[in-house]
């Protein structure tokens, strides 16, 4: 067999360029898994991704168990003290041991807060219009003549997905 030839054409991802720079920069402030920083909207939950940032893992002297610092406005700082026991074996899930000890609430001014984030939050979701019942008729329709009833059901989603997106 001849050797596999790229079809990159000395092109790379930007997700593979940047990996490592983001891994070094995490790990800067004791993040061994970047995840936590990127996807902390899906580790915490929404309500608490909205009123806290993750900021710093600190280890002891001991090495075992580190410190979460989560930066949070005044306001706030009382729901996520109630909220840290969750957040903590959250933030364990992600590591896959009990890496966090103890998660520290730090307080800031509503201004700082908001003016120096990091936005790692993707695109919002948008609202997905209702589909139309004539095109879903009209789906079923075509693939009414189709036997197997699996096959069937597949094409008409389909079509179906085809149809509406034509007609947006």
């Amino acid at each position: 067999m001849p050797p596999r030839r790229t079809t990159t054409k000395g092109f790379a991802r930007t997700a593979t360029l940047l990996t490592g720079k983001i891994r070094k920069a995490s790990e800067s402030r004791g993040f061994a898994q970047s995840r936590l920083l990127t996807n902390w909207a899906e580790v915490a939950g929404e309500e608490a991704a909205a009123i806290s940032r993750p900021v710093e893992v600190s280890y002891g002297r001991g090495g075992m168990g580190a410190t979460l610092t989560l930066l949070t406005t005044g306001a706030n700082a009382p729901v996520l003290e109630m909220q840290k026991e969750q957040l903590r074996a959250k933030v364990n899930a992600i590591y896959g041991y009990n890496a966090i000890a103890r998660i520290r609430v730090t307080q800031t001014a509503a201004t700082g807060f908001s003016e120096g984030r990091v936005a790692f939050e993707g695109a919002p979701k948008k609202a997905i219009a209702a589909p139309d019942p004539a095109l879903k008729a009209k789906a079923t329709q075509t693939a009414a003549p189709i036997a197997d009833e699996s096959l069937r059901d597949a094409l008409a989603r389909l079509g179906e997905n085809v149809l509406n997106k034509n007609n947006r």
